[in-house]
């Protein structure tokens, strides 16, 4: 029988806490059989917790743990010895994919670089998933989450609106970068198996997790780049209002992106003296004075209940959003109606509910068929050596037609074609990576109602402010096509659904309803392509109580929980620094994209992959969630510190703002660290890792005084040197100029026909096979009409121009 989404594919992981593991379970989740191989002493994670308070043996399962790795098998396997390097070399020769997160030196012992792998298996694919990749100046040095935030520019700009400049950059809740990088580490790698079952080349994927933070800074790179400003965790938002704010019952969230959702507001609080004040009539003025702005809708606010303002808000179309808590989610009746949560019994941990599939899928291939593994509870299974179901390799489409893109140098998704109908942030992102792939993006767009993203005030100061010269759109459009169909009449609909129907791919973020008001929607398109495969992201979802409210990526922080976890030890409740829900729902709805494509290619299958934000950015919350589920326990915000180690902190240096972030995970890095610092080894209140959680306060002192004499750089290659995790916390302007993200190739500056060569952040990964870079800079409005219309509709010139004449292409 002919396996499902991707039953049939085998993956091996060697990988350990949450980067490598997760991108594995996205595969496990949707089919994919997945073994996992431990060292004798397991997977960090297991010992990360949480567990249930009071249980009388933790054993080897806990929390984060088991979160993250359902579906998989595990094999216990000391790479050292013989014997056990011969059980990965046999699991490897079966393999479809190899997921690991070495590091060179790591690797090199282990004899597993790329050009070995593919010396011993031609067709395998290796994605290693590292902190700075496998090149450059930083691939061998240490770093944990707290460095990658950091080290790619998110600290800098979390958590937003700060007032107090001896606040530092702050960490998100959790593993934020971690999990981000997972789901772009899973649609890369996918995408590549995909190719070599079609073509028998294999491919090294060489993911660096802090050039993916660098690039999913929403406007802050290009805001530099165009503008020679340097955005930061200070001052005000360009959109305004953007604030949570305290109402009678806990917080609310409120943000206005267009201008006349301001006007709706200011009806909506009834019109007060104040919101018809000149100062507060453009986006301009707005942000100009943000501050008595928000106070006065924080004095609107104050005397209100947060969910009866968040649904009366909603009912006149504004971007209201609960301050949510994680029992409140749990509670919540659109994520019950959603199926969002799912309960299974983990033994060790017992019954357990966790969030579920991050899209919600037409075809329902996502499923827990088993929980997290005990350490080696697989001993000895491997995958069958002629296990492959031959409809894998059929290089076919399900259409009959030759398969296309199938050269071994090209890039993976070479010869899929996109229709993409998304705008802003959210459908933009998740068609960037498509076209990073490979694929050829078709972005459907209008001069009747431009992209926000061409409107949004990031335009380059160099050049005269049209469409064409915004950093935003020419940050998110790069690789891609632009063609102008005018969706307002009826001969643009149905060249649009033409277009549609003939593409592989269809994606869309517009709000709940407007692509079926187009005759665009799924069911639509289904009924004369029963394999159409279409990506919509919206707020909420397409179905639910909520499904017509008006969702943002703002919105999703608080939504999810994790701003109710994020903030300084002892505050309240902060803000992300970027908007989370748009990178986590785009990333996310690639993912389901590629994988779509993968299992039409076998099974015929269509598919609808409907992406909710707020659940999108919920899937990510594993630690909070879990210690919810297991001690009945929100999470406090504890800033840049970490629930177990010690130190673990920013720490001040020499010069204007600057931050270095260390922390030490185990004996040898503490000892290393102490050495440098002069702190006494024999200091009783840091002798065990207990000890200096216990006493961190004053561990950080007496680390905070010595970084406070040196330069952040001089601290973090010291320390590095020493094998100690150290980065500083890099500002867009220092991501710009960095050697590591130069040598990697990173800042792309290629020819824009309006604004010449700005710096604009590429592709986080390099192929070994394939080829690397952006292909093409953003296109400019409508470039690429004609040329689309003949080439992929085989539209005459003459049927060109008699649409041209209907108004269509406007």
């Amino acid at each position: 029988m002919t396996a499902r989404g991707l039953g049939g594919i085998r993956v091996v992981e060697l990988g350990q806490m949450v980067a490598a593991p997760w991108t594995a379970k996205l595969l496990a989740d949707l089919g994919a059989d997945v073994i996992k191989v431990e060292p004798p002493h397991g997977d960090p994670a297991r010992r990360r917790g949480p567990y249930r308070p009071h249980a009388s043996d933790q054993g080897d399962i806990g929390g984060l743990f088991a979160a993250i790795n359902t579906n998989k098998r595990s094999v216990v396997a000391d790479l050292s010895h013989t014997d056990s390097r011969s059980t990965l070399d046999r699991l490897l020769a079966n393999a479809d994919l190899f997921i690991h997160d070495l590091a060179p030196r790591a690797a090199a012992e282990l004899d597993l670089m790329p050009e070995s792998l593919r010396a011993q298996h031609p067709s395998l694919v290796t994605t290693s998933i590292t902190p700075f990749g496998q090149t450059g100046p930083y691939a061998d040095w240490r770093a944990e989450e707290l460095q990658v935030v950091h080290g790619g520019g998110w600290g800098w700009l979390a958590p937003g609106c700060v007032q107090d400049p001896e606040l530092p950059p702050l960490k998100p809740h959790g593993h934020q970068a971690a999990f981000q990088s997972g789901f772009a580490a899973a649609c890369a790698s996918l995408a590549a198996v995909d190719r070599a079952q079609r073509t028998g080349h294999g491919e090294h994927i060489d993911f660096a997790q802090m050039s993916y933070v660098v690039g999913m800074l929403e406007a802050a790179f290009i805001i530099w780049s165009y503008t020679g400003e340097i955005p930061s965790r200070l001052g005000a938002r360009i959109l305004n209002p953007w604030r949570m704010l305290p109402a009678t019952d806990g917080h609310i969230f409120i943000v206005c992106v267009e201008a006349d959702q301001w006007e709706r507001l200011k009806d909506f609080m009834g019109r007060p003296e104040w919101a018809d004040m000149e100062i507060f009539d453009t986006i301009e003025s707005r942000y100009e004075n943000e501050d008595l702005l928000h106070m006065w809708l924080g004095e609107w606010i104050a005397d209100q209940s947060v969910m009866e303002l968040f649904h009366r808000g909603q009912a006149e179309r504004l971007a209201f959003a609960p301050v949510n808590t994680v029992s409140q989610m749990a509670a919540d009746p659109h994520l019950a109606a959603r199926d969002f949560l799912v309960t299974y019994d983990q033994p060790g941990l017992g019954t357990i509910t966790v969030p579920g599939a991050p899209s919600r899928l037409t075809n329902p291939w996502w499923s827990i068929r088993r929980p997290a593994p005990a350490l080696g509870e697989h001993d000895g299974d491997g995958f069958a050596a002629n296990g492959r179901d031959d409809t894998t390799a059929a290089a076919v489409r399900a259409d009959g037609a030759p398969a296309t893109g199938t050269s071994a140098s090209g890039r993976p998704l070479e010869g899929v074609t996109v229709a993409d109908f998304s705008w802003v942030w959210a459908g933009p992102y998740c068609t960037l990576h498509l076209a990073h792939l490979g694929a050829t993006v078709i972005k459907i767009e209008s001069s009747a109602r431009p992209d926000l993203g061409r409107r949004l005030p990031t335009y380059s100061v160099h050049h005269e402010p049209t469409l064409d010269t915004n950093g935003y759109f020419n940050q998110y459009g790069q690789g891609k096509k632009s063609i102008t169909i005018d969706m307002g009449t009826a001969e643009g609909q149905a060249l649009a659904k033409r277009f549609a129907l003939r593409c592989d791919l269809v994606v869309s973020n517009y709000a709940t309803g407007v692509m079926d008001g187009w005759g665009l929607g799924y069911e639509e398109l289904a009924a004369e392509r029963p394999d159409v495969i279409v990506g919509a992201v919206s707020g909420y979802g397409h179905h639910g109580p909520y499904k017509s409210y008006m969702g943002y990526g703002p919105t999703t922080g608080p939504l999810s929980g994790l701003a109710s976890m994020t903030g300084y030890p002892g505050g309240s409740a902060e803000e992300l620094g970027v908007s989370l829900g748009d990178p986590a729902a785009g990333i996310a709805t690639a993912y389901a994209l590629v994988a779509a494509l993968v299992a039409r290619r076998r099974t015929g299958e269509g598919q609808f992959i409907d992406t909710s934000m707020w659940e999108a950015t919920t899937a990510c919350t594993a630690e909070g969630w879990m210690e919810w589920v297991l001690c009945g326990e929100q999470p406090e915000p504890m800033g840049n510190l970490d629930p177990l180690w010690s130190p673990h902190n920013l720490y001040r240096c020499a010069g204007d703002d600057d931050w270095v972030a260390i922390c030490c995970v185990d004996e040898t890095e503490w000892a290393a660290l102490a050495t440098l610092t002069g702190i006494d080894p024999a200091d009783e209140r840091f002798a065990a890792v207990a000890d200096r959680k216990a006493n961190e306060a004053e561990l950080d002192k007496l680390i905070g005084a010595w970084t406070r004499e040196r330069d952040q750089w001089d601290v973090t290659e010291l320390l590095q040197a020493a094998g100690v995790p150290a980065f500083p916390s890099l500002s867009v302007r220092s991501l710009e100029e960095n050697p590591h993200l130069a040598a990697r190739g990173l800042i792309e500056r290629l020819a824009h026909p309006a604004v010449g060569q700005m710096s604009h952040v590429g592709i986080p990964w390099r192929l070994t096979e394939g080829t690397n870079g952006v292909r093409t800079p953003a296109p400019t409005l409508g470039q690429h009409t004609r040329e689309i219309l003949t080439e992929v509709l085989g539209l005459s010139l003459a049927e060109i121009d008699s649409l041209a004449k209907a108004g269509a292409l406007r």
